[in-house]
């Protein structure tokens, strides 16, 4: 935790982890925007509730609405363009837990870190979908291991993402046959009905704080 940091106890609209005059972590439920959509029925957003308290709240980066767990804001436009670039050049750590169909061994020693590297692109006639494209797709690599024991015929894992392609958790282990239960986008309808949510959520998160630029790390308990 940064020096003159506050700790903020959880609001009936805003679950704050941390906040200072640089930057604020918040804990965003699963089923919430992170920013507006289109639609006056889509402005209600973490974004919005977050600059409804500060007003010099700047978005860095996002989750998906269905994705429960930690997000970033700046504060002000120097912190976002500090922030910006660590995401960037890839300073920024961001793990997640997740719980997939199917019962999926590690084959490293000591439960080692594996890799997905599926090139992803958008399905644009199918949007906001997106699939694996050797052809159009961007790079993209997700680390992957065992979380824990696992559920019956499901599998907790912990997740890794290199880069930071839309949907990249989601459809490179729906790609490799493990869905994200509860996924209405890519899992099978018996998968999404095996959960009542998206079972994804940021767990943890490592950043350099823009003032004095010293490694700071924040955790939220998985949900589920």
């Amino acid at each position: 935790m940064c020096p003159n940091a506050r700790e903020v106890q959880p609001l009936s609209n805003l679950k704050v982890i941390h906040e200072d005059d640089h930057l604020i972590v918040l804990d965003k439920p699963a089923g919430l925007l992170a920013v507006p959509g289109k639609g006056p029925d889509k402005q209600d957003c973490l974004s919005a509730r977050a600059q409804a308290r500060w007003p010099d709240a700047l978005v860095v980066h996002r989750l998906d609405m269905a994705t429960s767990g930690l997000v970033v804001m700046a504060r002000g436009l120097d912190a976002q363009r500090q922030l910006s670039r660590a995401f960037e050049t890839r300073q920024v750590h961001k793990r997640y837990t997740a719980v997939v169909a199917g019962t999926l061994a590690n084959p490293q020693p000591d439960n080692g870190w594996n890799t997905i590297d599926l090139p992803l692109t958008i399905d644009w006639p199918n949007r906001p979908r997106s699939i694996v494209s050797a052809e159009l797709g961007k790079p993209s690599v997700t680390r992957w291991r065992l979380a824990d024991t696992p559920p019956v015929d499901a599998t907790r894992l912990e997740l890794e993402p290199v880069t930071g392609r839309t949907h990249q958790l989601r459809v490179h282990l729906q790609a490799i046959g493990y869905p994200i239960l509860g996924d209405a986008l890519y899992a099978t309808p018996e998968q999404q009905a095996r959960a009542p949510r998206l079972l994804l959520h940021a767990h943890a998160l490592s950043l350099p704080h823009p003032r004095h630029g010293e490694t700071i790390a924040f955790h939220s308990p998985c949900p589920f």
